[in-house]
């Protein structure tokens, strides 16, 4: 089995983890990477981490380490580490790269001292950010939501458990307009794609549509509606679990925008 280094991300890895692994796919995913590479960049003072993992000088994976204060994604709670995400390159699995990056979250979380790591994980077989795996290398359930599982591992006694986010909306109508609330972060590509697909799309609308966005990075409306990604559409939330397509944004507000229309005559 080849070697596999982990490392701090450098400028020769940045393409390759601020795309999330998709490089050379498309130029809306370049300017995607953009957009999140200068935002780990500006936090890198404030703890953030990103950790790649290479085998034969190959990127395989990364892992990235926020404080919990810090993080666009949740959960909620403090003096905490939080991991948000851990990729490895399909091809790659079973060679030990998961291991590997997990196990350079935890030490960057002792080295900050900070008292745990925690993560948010899913249940059953889905693709991403599975909870078996995370349970298999010591972490331990926190809370549970659908299929949406909160752990994580101590090293102080004195952690205080984080708490899984609890999302609150309130549709607040315009008067003959379209109302699309985009609730987005800086940090993950999808979200990041998706709410630049939501300002285009509503844009061709003109003044008939009003968009709202909050983002998760601001602390005050994250905590406020612990709403880390969606859209409303006068109301009524649309999505896709991958990036909303242009044709499904343009349909909800078509939809929306006929209503509007007929309820006004």
């Amino acid at each position: 089995m080849d070697a596999i280094t982990v490392r701090d991300m450098q400028a020769e890895d940045e393409y390759f983890v601020h795309t999330c692994s998709h490089v050379n796919q498309s130029a809306e995913t370049d300017a995607c990477g953009v957009k999140r590479g200068a935002w780990l960049r500006n936090r890198v003072v404030h703890g953030a981490r990103s950790k790649v993992a290479l085998i034969d000088g190959r990127h395989v994976g990364f892992v990235f380490v926020l404080p919990i204060e810090l993080s666009p994604c949740g959960p909620v709670g403090r003096d905490l580490s939080v991991l948000p995400c851990l990729w490895v390159l399909p091809k790659e699995k079973g060679q030990g790269v998961g291991r590997a990056l997990l196990a350079a979250a935890e030490q960057e979380t002792q080295r900050q001292n900070r008292k745990a790591l925690c993560t948010t994980a899913m249940t059953g077989d889905f693709w991403f950010m599975p909870a078996s795996f995370f349970e298999r290398h010591g972490y331990a359930v926190v809370a549970e939501h659908d299929k949406t599982r909160l752990l994580w591992k101590v090293f102080d006694s004195s952690a205080e458990k984080p708490s899984l986010l609890r999302p609150r909306y309130e549709y607040r109508p315009v008067a003959g307009k379209v109302v699309v609330d985009l609730f987005c972060n800086p940090f993950c590509a999808t979200t990041v794609v998706e709410a630049q697909r939501v300002r285009d799309v509503a844009a061709e609308f003109g003044d008939a549509v009003v968009v709202r966005e909050t983002s998760s990075d601001d602390r005050d409306a994250f905590l406020c509606h612990q709403i880390v990604r969606a859209i409303y559409v006068n109301g009524k939330e649309i999505g896709w679990g991958y990036e909303a397509p242009r044709d499904g944004i343009r349909e909800a507000i078509s939809k929306a925008q006929a209503l509007c229309s007929g309820n006004a005559q």
